[in-house]
C-alpha cells in the first residue's frame, strides 16, 4: 500500500495542530516514530467510523470522541437548536488556546478538567415564568438574560431597552452624588449644618412631592383596572400617579438594586431560584408568599406552589388533589389534647412522639417563614403547643410554639412562629404569654431559646416591656427586687436586667444598682392597653393543663 502523503497542518499523535505557531512540522522525526504515527492515524481514522475499538491511545481516543459527539447545553442535554450551543464553552475552541508552553509541559486543556464559568451557570432551558416572555433583558439592565420574576422587564410593565437606559441613568446620578459628598468629607466637621447642596436637594424633592396629583382621573381608574383584569397577578400592578415620580423612582431604584443582589447569588451558586425554591403555598383561604426556603421533597419543592391542608398539614402538588383530600379528610383540630380554651381560641398540646407525622409537616411549613430553625425531623423530644381559631369549618391554625420535654437550660420556648395571616394582631403576644403561663405552673423561671428571629426578638422585648411596665404600676412597695420579679413573671433576670436597661430604668449609684420607676413610661403604656382592650389575653383560668412527667 502506498504511504499516502501528510498534509501541512493535520494533527498526529505526538504533536498539536500547527495552525496556531505557522510554523511547518519538523519532519526528522525517527523511523519508529513513523510506525507510532501510521498506528495512530489507522486508529484514529477507525475509531471515526467505528469506538468499538480499545487499542487506540487515551488522547487520540478523547479527540475522535469529542469530534463526533454532538455539543451540549450547560445542562447535560443535546441542543435542540443552534442557538442552544454556548460557542464561548471551553470545548469550542481547545486547539486554538493551546500556547508553547502547554504543549512542553503537557498541560493541553484536554487533559485539565473543565473549569466552571459564569456564563455556563446560566440554564437555557430555564425560561421565565411570567407569561408571554422571552427572558432577554434584566430589570438592572446589566444582564442579557434572566430566569425569575425577580430580573424580569416585563412583569414590571418595562421593556428590555427601557431597564438599560434607567441604568445608565443610575450610574450617572451615583457618579454625581458620590463626587458631591467626596468634595463635602473633605471639608466637613463632627457637627455640621446641611450644606447647600443637601438644602438644594431638599427643597427639590418637597417640590416634587407637591406636583403629586391628588387622585387618579376615571380614565386612569379603568386603565388600571383593564391592566388588572388581562394580566391578573402575572404582572406588577400599574404605578404611575399614585404616588410622586420621585419615590416611584426611589421604589425603581430598589427594585433594581434587589434584583441585583439576588443575581450575584444566583450566580454564586447560593440560590437556585426557580428549581428547588417553593414561592407560594395555598393554605386554608389563603394563598401565601414564601420567606425561606424549607427542606421538602424534591418533587414538591421545584414545583414553585405547594397546597396544604390547614388541619392535618398534609402537603400536596395541585389543588384537585387537595379539593380531593379535603373531600375526605376527617381531622378539624390538631392532634393531642386540648389544654386551653376561652371563646375562640384554643391551645392543644402536641406530643411529637405520639403525633410524629403532623408535627414534622408543622416543622417544614414553619420554615418557610423562619430563617434560623434547624428542627426538620427530629420532633420526638419536644411538645408543641398550637393556637387555633374556631369556626363553623373547623380550628383554623394561628400559631405554634415547642419546647423540649426537659430542657436542661430552662427554656420555656424552642420555635415560635405565628403564621403571616395572623401577623400584628396580638396572637405573637398571647403565645409568649401562654409559654410565661406553662413555666409559672411549673414552678420555673423561663426564657427563649437562642438565636431568636427577627420577628421573634422584636415581639419578645415587647412583651417583656409590657410584663415590667404592669409589675412597676401595681407595685405599691419602696424595694423593688429583680429576683422578685423574675419570681412573679417567670421571665430570667437576664432578660429582665437587659429590658430595664433598654427602657433607661436600670442605674447604677454608689456601688449599687438601683431600678428607677418612670411614671411617664407606665402612663403611656397604661393608656395603650386601656385603648387597645383585653380582646387578645391569655386567662389563667381556662388553662387545664398538668406539667408532663418524664417522657
Amino acid at each position: 500500500m502506498p504511504r499516502r502523503k501528510r498534509v501541512p497542518g493535520s494533527s498526529s499523535d505526538c504533536t498539536a495542530d500547527s495552525d496556531e505557531s505557522g510554523e511547518p512540522e519538523k519532519t526528522d522525526c525517527p523511523v519508529g516514530d513513523t510506525n507510532q504515527r501510521n498506528s495512530a492515524r489507522m486508529t484514529r481514522a477507525s475509531l471515526r467510523h467505528s469506538q468499538s475499538s480499545q487499542d487506540a491511545p487515551p488522547d487520540v481516543k478523547q479527540v475522535a470522541e469529542r469530534d463526533e459527539s454532538p455539543p451540549r447545553t450547560p445542562t447535560g442535554n443535546a441542543p435542540s437548536s443552534e442557538s442552544d450551543i454556548d460557542i464561548s464553552s471551553p470545548n469550542a475552541s481547545h486547539d486554538e488556546s493551546v500556547t508553547k508552553e502547554q504543549k512542553d509541559s503537557g498541560s493541553h486543556p484536554a487533559h485539565r478538567p473543565k473549569r466552571r464559568r459564569f456564563h455556563e451557570s446560566y440554564n437555557f432551558n430555564m425560561k421565565c415564568p411570567t407569561p408571554g416572555c422571552n427572558s432577554l433583558g434584566h430589570l438592572t439592565g446589566k444582564h442579557e438574560r434572566h430566569f425569575a420574576i425577580s430580573g424580569c422587564p416585563l412583569y414590571h410593565n418595562l421593556s428590555a431597552d427601557e431597564c438599560k437606559v434607567k441604568a445608565i441613568e443610575r450610574e450617572k446620578q451615583e457618579e454625581e452624588r458620590s463626587q458631591g459628598q467626596n468634595e463635602e468629607n473633605r471639608h466637613a466637621t463632627r457637627h455640621q449644618a446641611p450644606t447647600q447642596r443637601q438644602v438644594r436637594y431638599k427643597d427639590k424633592v418637597i417640590e416634587m412631592r407637591k406636583r403629586r396629583d391628588p387622585g387618579l382621573t376615571i380614565e386612569q381608574k379603568d386603565k388600571y383596572m383593564e391592566h388588572r383584569q388581562m394580566h391578573g397577578t402575572t404582572r406588577e400592578p400599574l404605578l404611575e400617579n399614585i404616588t410622586s415620580d420621585y419615590d416611584l423612582e426611589l421604589f425603581r431604584k430598589a427594585q433594581a438594586r434587589a434584583s441585583e443582589d439576588l443575581e450575584k447569588l444566583r450566580l454564586q451558586g447560593q440560590i437556585t431560584e426557580g428549581s428547588n425554591m417553593i414561592k407560594t403555598i395555598f393554605f386554608g383561604r389563603y394563598e401565601l408568599e414564601t420567606w425561606y426556603h424549607s427542606p421538602y421533597p424534591e418533587e414538591y419543592a421545584r414545583l414553585g406552589r405547594l397546597y396544604v391542608c390547614e388541619f392535618c398539614l398534609k402537603y400536596m402538588k395541585s389543588q384537585t388533589i387537595l379539593r380531593r383530600h379535603m373531600a375526605k379528610c376527617v381531622w378539624k383540630h390538631p392532634p393531642g389534647d386540648e389544654v386551653y380554651r376561652k371563646g375562640a381560641i384554643s391551645v392543644f398540646e402536641v406530643d411529637g412522639k405520639k403525633n410524629k407525622i403532623y408535627c414534622q409537616n408543622l416543622c417544614l411549613l414553619a420554615k418557610l417563614f423562619l430563617d434560623h430553625k434547624t428542627l426538620y425531623y427530629d420532633v420526638e423530644p419536644f411538645l408543641f403547643y398550637v393556637m387555633t381559631e374556631a369556626d363553623n369549618t373547623g380550628c383554623h391554625l394561628v400559631g405554634y410554639f415547642s419546647k423540649e420535654k426537659n430542657s436542661f437550660l430552662n427554656y420555656n420556648v424552642s420555635c415560635i412562629l405565628t403564621m403571616p395571616q395572623y401577623m400584628r394582631q396580638g396572637y405573637g403576644k398571647m403565645l409568649i404569654d401562654f409559654s410565661y403561663l406553662l413555666s409559672k405552673v411549673e414552678e420555673k423561671v423561663g426564657s427563649p431559646e437562642r438565636p431568636l428571629s427577627d420577628l421573634g426578638l422584636i415581639s419578645y422585648r415587647s412583651y417583656w416591656k409590657e410584663v415590667l411596665l404592669r409589675y412597676m404600676y401595681n407595685f405599691k412597695g419602696k424595694e423593688i427586687s429583680i429576683k422578685e420579679i423574675s419570681q412573679e413573671t417567670a421571665v430570667n433576670p437576664v432578660d429582665i436586667v437587659s429590658t430595664l436597661q433598654s427602657l433607661q430604668m436600670l442605674k447604677y449609684w454608689k456601688g449599687k444598682h438601683l431600678v428607677l420607676k418612670r411614671q411617664d413610661l407606665i402612663d403611656d403604656w397604661k393608656a395603650k392597653e386601656t385603648k387597645r382592650g383585653n380582646s387578645k389575653t391569655i386567662d389563667p383560668g381556662s388553662l387545664k393543663w398538668t406539667p408532663p412527667k418524664g417522657t
